[in-house]
């Protein structure tokens, strides 16, 4: 089970890219999140291409214990295949990750992270 980590935000102020993470449940640490989605964020780059207004991609990320990147695939194409590849670069640029937190119990932790194209900032 995922469950939205933080409120999305507009990803550059003069664009209309939106970024949404998702973690596993059982990932309590806020701060955590915060820095996953923070680095994400950071790495993305808003191609040539943009999907049709309300389309996103969907990256899936499992991140091991140690906050190497595991795996990284696309599981919703939004229609612009520059915007796939955009949203799949940041994530693998993103990486390495700080490690899991002591308080997660479990090995690895998936990651959704949402790539939409909106109307507006």
């Amino acid at each position: 089970m995922l469950a939205l980590a933080v409120a999305p935000v507009a990803l550059a102020a003069a664009g209309s890219p939106r970024l949404e993470a998702f973690f596993q449940n059982e990932l309590k640490d806020s701060a955590y999140q915060q820095k996953l989605y923070s680095r994400v964020a950071g790495k993305w780059r808003q191609p040539k291409g943009t999907p049709a207004l309300g389309r996103k991609t969907v990256v899936q990320a499992v991140i091991g214990r140690d906050g190497k990147l595991m795996s990284a695939t696309v599981t919703t194409a939004s229609g612009s295949k520059a915007w796939d590849a955009a949203a799949l670069d940041a994530v693998k640029k993103a990486a390495p990750f700080a490690p899991l937190p002591a308080s997660y119990s479990q090995s690895t932790l998936d990651a959704h992270f949402h790539v939409s194209w909106v109307a507006g900032p």
